[in-house]
């Protein structure tokens, strides 16, 4: 599914990822652990082609995604939830979820919209409504929604509990097990919450100064290594 090998990133001149490996199998669910500002999002932008340079592989189904606009990647199979939803809040839910459409071919799936109706009511509720009237539990839930209508093989979360109230956290989280048990959608999750980790998770990345320093299956996911690399 998803190797990321040897991965270097760069922003400018800043060499801001080391050598790092990652390996998402066909419906594996990989949470990315770690301090604030150790590397768990730029490599979530590595992986879209979002940054000012890379050095190493990045590989969707055998396919090297490096060199790739990331309109390209999107269309091969890479959805992404970025960290502050990035909704279009002037859009209606309508037309938030239509442009997650976009990056379809034309013979994709048609039965994505049912699922997202299925897995988050609130929008059918509210498909007029504009995106940024919504409560911030409902964009997330859109945001979810809208790399959803990319037609993923795999989809990138980035810390999508953030600023959440906590009755809609559990809801969040439910979605996300079912895109990966239910609907056999890999996921790359970036998460401070490392019980939610441990329950949906089938392996674990620990980042640090832009290094994977830990990595493994989810029951090696130890106290022990939490704190070491994670306490504040």
């Amino acid at each position: 599914m998803l190797e990321i090998n040897g991965l270097d990133g760069f922003y400018g001149n800043s060499h801001v990822l080391q050598q790092v490996n990652v390996n998402v199998p066909d419906g594996g669910f990989v949470s990315v652990l770690g301090r604030n500002g150790v590397g768990k999002t730029t490599l979530m932008r590595a992986v879209l082609g979002l940054l000012d340079r890379t050095v190493g592989s990045i590989r969707l189904d055998g396919e090297e995604m490096t060199g790739l606009a990331t309109h390209m990647r999107a269309r091969a199979g890479i959805g992404y939830v970025p960290q502050g939803r990035g909704i279009l809040p002037r859009f209606s839910v309508m037309e938030n979820l239509r442009v997650g459409g976009f990056a379809r071919g034309p013979g994709d799936r048609q039965d994505l919209e049912d699922i997202v109706f299925d897995l988050f009511p609130a929008l059918k509720e509210h498909i007029g409504r504009a995106g940024g009237n919504l409560s911030g539990g409902q964009q997330q839930q859109l945001a979810i929604a809208r790399a959803l209508l990319t037609d993923p093989k795999i989809i990138l979360l980035d810390e999508p509990a953030e600023g959440i109230q906590p009755n809609i956290v559990e809801q969040i989280e439910e979605s996300i097990v079912a895109l990966n048990r239910k609907h056999g959608i890999a996921i790359v999750l970036v998460e401070q919450d490392v019980e939610f980790a441990r329950r949906a998770s089938n392996t674990f990345v620990i980042m640090e100064k832009g290094c994977a320093v830990a990595t493994g299956a989810i029951a090696d996911l130890t106290d022990d290594l939490v704190h070491r690399h994670m306490a504040v």
